[in-house]
């Protein structure tokens, strides 16, 4: 019987102060590499071109609902999840207007859309994402949208997640543009070997990253140190709670990891 829970907030964390580097990992994966077509929204309305039998995601800074005209219903297959809409003609049409609303305290979108048949050897469309505008004098940066619009790093991205788990609640950031993502709670196969349990607790979308906190368990009679080699998946940056477990049983036998991915979490892996 354990003494007490190492996975607590009290003894099991200490937002990222006690943690292991963050180890970013170089990314191989050609299609990522292509990055998207990047539009920052300035109240004119966006053209977005789109291929018959061709999805393409368009990305916005929070989470939005679309809505479409009665004619362009039977042309267009749209879904809208997690700040990501997916666009798929099923038949040619002229630009048509499409309103896109923030579902929390954004602004309204206008896009134009339109759908051509695609030619035997053209390539395929990129994603595209909207960016709200920066203010570009310094005393307006933190205005209501404008730290919307700057990237965030990895090393930002495993504290928010450490500290949306951990942190007392009147220290826990509330940040715009951040989208929890809900996650299964099954054990996955995450580390070689099959010594250590990996379950995943939290998730969370910011912009065209995730970051997904996982709980790491070790369940054999020895001590067991964790290596970001060890990781199966594709991952932008890893970063251990603490980077050895103790014996299972042991008050220090589980700690977590933060894994940064450029795509949900079980498509990472």
């Amino acid at each position: 019987m354990k003494a007490a829970n190492c996975y607590s907030p009290a003894k099991w964390i200490a937002l990222l102060g006690l943690c292991f580097p963050l180890v970013c990992f170089a990314q191989a994966d050609d299609a990522a590499s292509k990055g998207p077509e990047r539009i920052v929204w300035s109240k004119a309305p966006i053209a977005i071109p789109l291929v018959v039998g061709e999805e393409r995601l368009v990305h916005f800074p929070d989470s939005v609902s679309i809505g479409l005209p009665q004619a362009l219903t039977p042309l267009l297959r749209s879904q809208s999840i997690n700040g990501t809409v997916y666009l798929l003609a099923k038949h040619s049409f002229e630009p048509t207007r499409v309103m896109v609303r923030s579902e929390t305290d954004g602004p309204m979108y206008v896009l134009d859309i339109s759908a051509a048949p695609g030619h035997p050897e053209g390539r395929s469309l990129s994603d595209m994402q909207i960016l709200l505008e920066t203010p570009q004098d310094a005393g307006a940066a933190d205005s209501k949208y404008g730290n919307r619009s700057r990237p965030w790093g990895y090393a930002a991205l495993t504290r928010y997640a450490a500290q949306q788990l951990y942190a007392p609640t009147r220290l826990i950031p509330r940040q715009s543009g951040v989208i929890a993502i809900p996650v299964n709670g099954e054990p996955v196969d995450l580390v070689y070997g099959a010594k250590v349990e990996a379950v995943p607790v939290a998730a969370w979308k910011v912009g065209l990253q995730y970051v997904t906190a996982v709980k790491l368990t070790n369940r054999t009679q020895r001590a067991v140190v964790l290596d970001p080699r060890e990781l199966r998946g594709s991952w932008l940056a890893a970063t251990f709670q603490h980077n050895r477990l103790l014996p299972a049983d042991n008050e220090a036998d589980t700690t977590a990891v933060y894994l940064v991915s450029d795509r949900p979490f079980d498509v990472a892996l």
